[in-house]
């Protein structure tokens, strides 16, 4: 009953993914707003407090990486389990979740505490910036339990369809952080002026306030997804299929850390505002990818659940839908980055030379959006299969081996475009090699059309 009943299993898919994809892909964008919104109120302080912050960026990510990678592992055993009509086992899968997710938060706790200085010495000799950043990755990193439970329970519920909820909660957490950031970093009243400590305080207070509201909706609901420890043992099934989509999703998540801390030890000695631009595109480019992976959320529940329940038919139209609505978000933030870079620069104060540089590189950079539509959709159609090495095998050929290694060589003749220009060719790359891995795949996963 649970299978026809379900509308993942019988509603018109493309009016199903629209509705879904709604929510998270707000929810998404309201996220991108945290680290943004930090940014251009910083970057009112001074340069190098905006140096410091981008420098900060690959430890914030890390924490999201985890965060997505172990919901996204928690969300494709959810919905398997409930397109199998086993709503048992989708809870066991979510208590090991949480476990896990406990873990993972007395991780980030030692990280903030003991490496984020060692981190952080790795790429800047100035004082000033180096108190900066260690200041904010302190706080952000070690109090980033909040993030990583509501990030948890946010997977668990659109793993149910629910993607509301987790959208209403993204959105206050978020408005939380815009509102405090002001009064945190320059001081109001009997507050006082924090500088970027005040804007890491910000987040923390915003994550905090999202997770206890999710909190207090799980346990309200009563016909879902429930954390039901009686009888609760480890399963090592249970734990094999989370991690088995959890570590390559994290894996891949991580990916723009790396490439940032890489690309940072390429660009430092060559030019500090280099290194400022190139956080300040990572910050913007969320605008566009972050709704994307929102819509990727939605698909990836009606993949899962359509698996379990053997209706490869819809699966394969899921995946259609999902390109067409990619193509088109993508293909307008192609289009906003090569048209208006001044634009997207200002909100941040940009001038002089990080303006300059920052109009070449996302001019360049910009036109990588719309070639790495068919890499992001079949990297979360593998997700949502269970198959989390194919995700992660297209994921470091997009973000890894190609873009690093194309720098070095084109930096000599080039100058600084030559990074920049590496970032589309790498889109194109990974986009050709994700369609020969699918196609390659389908019969082996018993879902050839």
């Amino acid at each position: 009953m649970e299978k026809t009943q379900n509308p993942m299993g019988v509603k018109p898919v493309l009016p199903l993914l629209l509705n879904m994809a709604f929510p998270p892909m707000l929810s998404m964008l309201i996220q991108s707003l945290y680290n943004i919104v930090d940014s251009m109120f910083v970057a009112r302080l001074s340069g190098e407090a905006l140096t410091a912050v981008s420098l900060a960026f690959p430890l914030q990510n890390a924490v999201l990486a985890v965060a997505v990678g172990t919901g996204v592992g928690v969300n494709a055993c959810v919905s398997k389990y409930l397109g199998a009509g086993d709503r048992e086992s989708a809870n066991r899968s979510a208590c090991h979740g949480l476990l896990f997710t406990a873990l993972h938060s007395v991780l980030f706790i030692l990280v903030g505490l003991f490496l984020s200085g060692p981190f952080l010495s790795l790429y800047t000799q100035d004082p000033v910036v180096y108190e900066m950043g260690l200041s904010y990755s302190r706080i952000v990193i070690t109090l980033s339990f909040g993030s990583l439970f509501h990030i948890l329970i946010e997977k668990i519920l659109q793993a149910t369809g629910n993607m509301v909820v987790p959208m209403i909660m993204q959105g206050v957490g978020a408005l939380t952080n815009i509102i405090l950031d002001p009064v945190m970093i320059f001081g109001w009243g009997p507050i006082p002026a924090m500088g970027v400590s005040g804007a890491a305080i910000a987040t923390i207070i915003g994550q905090f306030l999202a997770c206890a509201l999710s909190f207090w909706f799980f346990w309200r609901v009563k016909d879902g997804v429930r954390f039901d420890f009686s009888g609760f043992a480890l399963s090592r099934a249970h734990a094999a299929g989370i991690y088995g989509v959890a570590l390559p999703s994290t894996a891949m998540n991580l990916m723009p850390s790396v490439l940032v801390s890489i690309l940072n030890a390429i660009l430092a000695p060559i030019s500090q505002a280099a290194v400022a631009v190139l956080g300040l595109y990572f910050k913007t480019q969320t605008f566009v990818n972050m709704p994307t992976n929102g819509m990727i959320q939605a698909m990836r529940p009606i993949i899962g659940y359509n698996y379990g329940a053997r209706l490869n038919g819809r699966l394969h139209q899921a995946i259609r839908c999902g390109l067409g609505v990619a193509a088109l978000m993508l293909g307008l933030g192609s289009l906003l980055f090569m048209a208006l870079p001044g634009w997207l620069l200002s909100l941040f104060d940009a001038q002089g030379e990080i303006l300059s540089l920052g109009v070449s590189a996302f001019r360049l950079i910009g036109l990588s959006f719309i070639l790495s539509t068919l890499g992001i959709v079949f990297s979360g159609a593998f997700e949502a299969l269970g198959q989390g090495a194919r995700s992660l095998a297209i994921s470091l050929l997009r973000q890894l081996l190609i873009i690093p290694a194309l720098s070095l060589l084109l930096i000599p003749f080039m100058g600084l475009n030559g990074m920049w220009i590496t970032f589309p060719i790498a889109e194109a790359l990974s986009s050709l090699a994700a369609l020969l891995i699918w196609k390659q795949s389908q019969r082996k996963l018993g879902i050839a059309a």
